[in-house]
């Protein structure tokens, strides 16, 4: 299948299986060509190969680990000068199910590494060249443990949390320059991430389940209706709205000159 329209080329991280490879073959499909990022060369060049034959568009592939500085710069400085990038898929990311207190921190620092601290850095540079070009796309792919800390691993939770809050502000500092972001939280979905957290997938209610596939085509239509968080399993947008609502409501009164009444001495 040759696909006729081009809407500029898309970056995604951690495209060499799941959510990632879903996202790279449905973006090739709309009419994006490819820059797939992850650290396993064949499996990038076996997707690479099967989506240039099947929808006609130029993939390019990187083999990076963003987890090295150099790799993570080298893919800054393309994001700051490629003016045919027009989206980052920021998908890259590792999980952990056990507690804190039965992490390996090490394991925990590179987890915040790589869902943090890279995540910001190519979000910050693609930003900086979607400025310069008035417009852009960022998906930053986030988890529904982000609104739920009690789940799984705390340092993970807390590392997908900065996430929503890096694209809430984002949003709020770029929308008018022309750019739409967008956060992404999964829910529990058929993938090898369960696998390389510590459970297997057949441990999980099946219930609960998505597959990769349903996941990303309901958050790309979360896109195309302009949402800044989507969330493929929530059954009613206003329960989002309730909870952000409430938090704005907060806002007038997060900071005073003194304590509330209810922290004086009587």
């Amino acid at each position: 299948m040759n696909i006729q329209t081009h809407k500029g080329t898309a970056l995604v991280t951690g495209a060499s299986s799941g959510i990632g490879a879903v996202y790279a073959d449905r973006l090739a499909r709309r009419g994006y060509d490819l820059i797939l990022v992850a650290r396993d060369q064949q499996r990038l060049n076996t997707l690479a190969s099967r989506l240039t034959q099947e929808t006609g568009r130029k993939v390019e592939v990187i083999a990076a680990d963003l987890a090295q500085k150099a790799d993570l710069l080298a893919l800054e400085n393309r994001l700051r000068s490629d003016a045919s990038i027009t989206l980052l898929l920021n998908n890259a990311g590792v999980g952990a199910t056990s507690k804190l207190l039965d992490s390996d921190l090490d394991k925990m620092e590179a987890m915040i590494q790589l869902n943090v601290i890279a995540l910001t850095r190519l979000a910050g540079a693609a930003a900086a060249g979607f400025v310069q070009r008035a417009s852009g796309i960022v998906i930053n792919i986030a988890s529904i443990v982000a609104v739920a800390p009690e789940l799984l691993n705390g340092v993970y939770s807390g590392s997908k949390a900065f996430v929503v809050n890096l694209t809430q502000s984002m949003h709020h500092e770029l929308a008018d320059k022309g750019i739409q972001v967008q956060a992404v939280l999964p829910g529990a979905t058929s993938t090898d991430f369960w696998d390389k957290a510590g459970v297997a997938i057949q441990h999980l209610p099946t219930e609960i389940v998505m597959t990769a596939e349903e996941m990303v085509d309901a958050s790309l239509l979360g896109l195309d209706r302009r949402e800044l968080i989507t969330i493929p399993s929530l059954p009613d947008a206003a329960d989002w709205d309730a909870y952000d609502a409430a938090r704005k409501h907060l806002g007038p009164n997060l900071s005073h000159k003194h304590p509330a009444k209810r922290y004086q001495a009587a």
